[in-house]
């Protein structure tokens, strides 16, 4: 065959044809081609621009080695293919920067092979709802784009490479929807792959982008991808962007090797990633902004960051959930700001954080469940007013400080342990608040909870062990704890003076008999002790009951209940019918009216007349009961209830379980399950619910299968002025003070002027003051030089707080 020449074989069975034939030029070639025929290109330079519209094949030389065929003309576009043709192992040069180098119209043609070196708009355009099979081929086009596709194209993409590109090695937009299959990108100076416009998709297997001045992979504008097994890397730019409602989803990849963020994602896009890792980034690892944009990410890793930026920034209502994920090697792990972002953490290990693992801040909200913070300067740190979420089932070990809530911040932590911190297990400053539920802190080198500043903390069934400035630190009045316990074992003897030690002595001070003055008593009597205590006479308890301040209506409740109870075991002992004396019980009121204490009570009434077998109080809230999940509800309800038989399942706040925007809230699993529980098992456990007189008419009202069960309910009123100062009273002797001259008229007058609205704290209010009394009297007396007995005892009317 002749240098420059075409032979073309037609296979066609007409008998006027012929089999064989060479032309001087492709043009010519293509003419006289029919459908079938084969053109076999000798090697040489063709400055001609060629149109295939029949089903042919086009081929360059078949020996490996005898030259290279060049399609190169001086402009338009070299080739356009419009039919189901072959064409393979050719170089295609163009030189028309408003035209493409190769062509693909409204065809479905195999290109094999192909050579792509040009300076074209773009190298290959594939448009009109054509569908190639593109295997093995390279663009070269340093001037415009790698790879074009748009108007409904498609078709798959195999083991190709776009070497270099002036602007997006590949660009899909305008309903295309392309397959790549284990395609290269590199050296574009746009983005690697750019994909946007409604209907545009991808699918991208075992590809890679990489050394791109710009972005990894850009998503945009409804646009919807998927890349599996890819690598981006290597980036001027961000690794990957969603902006207006994109979706991508991301499964296997590995995005690394970035100066500015990992992912990047706005304006409601959709990111969905599993088993995927994100690292050594510049800036953000993820990056999340904007109401409804949305990451959900699965088994992934974010680590090793080279900058000095959070690995996860969620911000602007944006909402972030890490499933079973890894984030380590980073200055600062999670940051969630702004009102209405959230963040949702379950079952991930965060650690190797130099900074902060957890941060929310302006208004933002988190959920971690089960996670492991490691070696973090601080655990989770709740900056300010609006900030919150939940921390349930997690471990922060060896932090600085492990939880910090500041500014107004109302997080509620349940449930996790603090090992090892340097400082302090738990935090809080400035008019921080948050709910600590049996949590544990130990082997602090500083103190286990420190409270100062007056926070109204509430803490209930905490523990600390070997901290060695002392379990509990209260700078000052406002913090509220309940059955909270230490070891009292620390080196160093903890500065708690004896009102703070009462205040963690826990409910209702003020309303029971004295305490033994101890820094933190010992716990509670556990409700899994395998026997319960001896039972004390049922006249030992009423009397206890007799000594609380006020109450005079419940005090008259319950001896009328524990009179039918007595009488009716007395009539069934001598032969005779007794009346059915149910015994669960509605106790509704403000707090601090000593419907804990009450309860514990009647639960050792009933143990005393042989109707309980132990008479010990489990008391639960809703976040002990309802799950995050269906069925997980039904196993905590049973947990508790178990926890309880033989004795009381006490229930606060239990109008929670039943939201009045309850929706598809679990609440209703635990509350049917609670309902089945008391009749299958209804001699063994007394159930009390509680909470503020509305909500639990309320409560009791949408749920007539739960009132149904209760035999009565019990009011407790707030208290009256002359029973806060008679509480007060009570404490001061309980601590050997005494009120001075016009102490007591101050104290009547400060409780009669107290605002009363839904915060009044009642008895623990009276507790407060005197604390509060106990403090300002130090302060003044430790300003005398030999202060007497008297001195050292006496309260005044100077002693109490201010109103504010």
């Amino acid at each position: 065959m002749a240098q420059g020449s075409v032979q073309v074989t037609h296979t066609s069975t007409s008998r006027w044809r012929r089999r064989t034939g060479d032309y001087a030029s492709l043009a010519a070639a293509l003419e006289a081609a029919g459908d079938g025929d084969v053109l076999t290109i000798a090697p040489g330079t063709y400055r001609e621009n060629l149109v295939i519209e029949r089903a042919v094949t086009l081929r360059g030389p078949e020996r490996a080695g005898s030259g290279s065929v060049r399609i190169t003309p001086a402009d338009g576009v070299p080739l356009t293919v419009r039919a189901a043709a072959v064409v393979r192992d050719l170089q295609i040069e163009g030189q028309d920067s408003a035209a493409p180098a190769l062509l693909v119209e409204d065809s479905t043609p195999e290109l094999i092979g192909l050579r792509v070196m040009t300076r074209s708009a773009a190298g290959i355009e594939v448009r009109d709802g054509a569908r190639p099979t593109v295997r093995r081929c390279t663009v070269d086009n340093p001037a415009g784009l790698g790879v074009s596709l748009s108007g409904g194209a498609g078709g798959l993409f195999e083991e190709c490479e776009v070497v270099a590109a002036g602007q997006s090695g590949i660009s899909v937009r305008d309903g295309a929807h392309p397959r790549l299959d284990r395609c290269r990108v590199h050296h574009a100076s746009g983005a690697g792959l750019s994909l946007t416009g409604e209907g545009s998709s991808v699918e991208a297997v075992g590809c890679e982008f990489y050394e791109i001045k710009g972005t990894g992979v850009q998503v945009a504008s409804r646009a919807v991808g998927q890349l599996t097994d890819c690598q981006v890397h290597r980036t001027t730019a961000d690794g990957i962007t969603l902006d207006t409602d994109a979706v991508l989803t991301l499964a296997d990849c590995d995005i690394h090797d970035l100066p500015e963020n990992g992912i990047d994602l706005r304006s409601r896009s959709v990111l969905t990633l599993t088993r995927s890792a994100v690292r050594r980034f510049g800036r953000n690892g993820l990056s999340v902004w904007d109401p409804g944009t949305r990451v959900d990410a699965n088994r992934c890793e974010i680590h090793d960051s080279t900058g000095d930026y959070p690995a996860v920034w969620i911000s602007d209502g944006a909402t972030a959930v890490l499933d079973t994920c890894r984030v380590h090697g980073v200055p600062d792990a999670i940051f969630v700001l702004d009102r209405g972002s959230r963040a949702d953490v379950v079952d991930s290990d965060i650690s190797q954080v130099r900074g902060t693992a957890v941060s929310v801040s302006d208004g933002g909200s988190v959920q971690l469940d089960d996670c492991r913070i490691r070696d973090a300067a601080t655990g989770a740190w709740f900056r300010d007013h609006g900030s919150g979420g939940t921390l349930s089932g997690c471990t922060i070990d060896g932090p600085a400080s492990g939880i910090i809530v500041t500014k107004g911040a109302d997080p509620q932590v349940e449930r996790c342990t603090v090992t090892g911190p340097a400082e302090a297990g738990v935090y809080v400053s400035a008019q921080g608040r948050g709910t600590f539920t049996a949590c544990k802190i130990t082997d602090s080198g500083g103190y286990g909870f420190h409270i100062i500043d007056g926070c109204r903390t509430t803490l209930t069934r905490c523990r600390t062990e070997r901290c060695a400035r002392g379990g509990y630190e209260f700078a000052e009045d406002g913090t509220t704890v309940t059955d909270c316990s230490s070891d009292e074992s620390s080196a160093v003897p903890s500065p708690v003076p004896p009102v703070a030690a009462t205040a963690v002595q826990g409910a209702t001070a003020g309303l029971l008999t004295a305490a033994p003055p101890a820094t933190v008593p010992a716990p509670a009597a556990a409700p899994e002790a395998e026997s319960g205590p001896t039972a004390r006479p049922a006249h030992d308890v009423l009397s206890e009951l007799d000594t609380l301040v006020g109450l005079e209506s419940v005090k008259r409740e319950v001896r009328a209940l524990t009179d039918m109870i007595e009488v009716g075991r007395r009539r069934q002992q001598a032969g005779l019918k007794a009346a059915s004396a149910r015994r669960h019980l509605v106790f509704t009121g403000s707090p601090g009216t000593g419907k804990t204490t009450v309860a514990r009570l009647y639960g050792q009434i009933l143990h005393s007349l042989g109707v309980l077998e132990r008479g010990h109080l489990v008391e639960v809230s809703r976040v002990d009961l309802v799950g995050e999940h269906i069925g997980s509800t039904a196993i905590r309800t049973q947990e508790a209830f178990d926890r309880s038989r033989g004795g009381v399942l006490f229930i606060d706040e239990a109008y929670a379980l039943s939201p009045e925007d309850s929706g598809r809230d679990f609440g209703k699993e635990a509350i049917d399950t609670l309902v089945k529980l008391m009749e299958d098992h209804r001699d063994e456990v007394v159930v009390i619910v509680a909470g503020y007189t509305e909500e639990m008419e309320r409560f009791l009202a949408v749920n007539p299968g739960v009132a149904s069960r209760f035999s009565r309910t019990i009011t407790f009123g707030d208290y009256e002025p002359e029973e806060l100062l008679h509480i007060v009273r009570q404490q001061a002797e309980e601590q050997q003070y005494r009120l001075g001259e016009g102490a007591e008229e101050a104290l009547l007058k400060h409780f009669t002027v107290l605002p009363k609205g839904p915060s009044f704290g009642n008895g623990r209010t009276a507790r407060q003051t005197f604390e509060a009394m106990v403090e300002r009297h130090a302060g003044r007396v430790a300003q005398l030089p030999d202060p007497s007995t008297e001195e050292l005892t006496l309260l005044y009317a100077e002693d109490l707080p201010d109103l504010r």
